[in-house]
């Protein structure tokens, strides 16, 4: 079975930030996925270039695609390009937060 993005997306929403204890996905740090064949990839970024949790944030973050079945070769790059801002959670999530 192939890999797809779908699925690497879903994988992702087990990563949390252990500060803020949401998903990467809803908190939008979750920039592109690629799936070509059995390679996924994904480019993340980081609440803040600072993040403490950075380095189990991405190792998690890593396991959890190369965990996708069909996914034989896993790659998870970080980004801050453009940088993160609470403007990429998605408004209920947002209003829930009072931010």
């Amino acid at each position: 079975m192939a890999a797809t993005e779908k699925a690497v997306r879903k994988a992702l929403r087990n990563v949390k930030d252990p500060e803020l204890n949401l998903d990467l996905v809803v908190l939008g740090l979750v920039y592109d996925i690629e799936v070509d064949g059995n390679s996924a990839k994904a480019t993340i970024s980081l609440t803040t270039p600072m993040c403490p949790a950075a380095g189990q944030i991405l190792e998690e973050a890593k396991e959890a695609v190369a965990g996708v079945d069909g996914v034989e070769e896993a790659e998870v790059e970080l980004t801050f390009d453009p940088p993160w801002t609470p403007e990429r959670i998605s408004p209920l999530i947002r209003s829930s937060l009072g931010i």
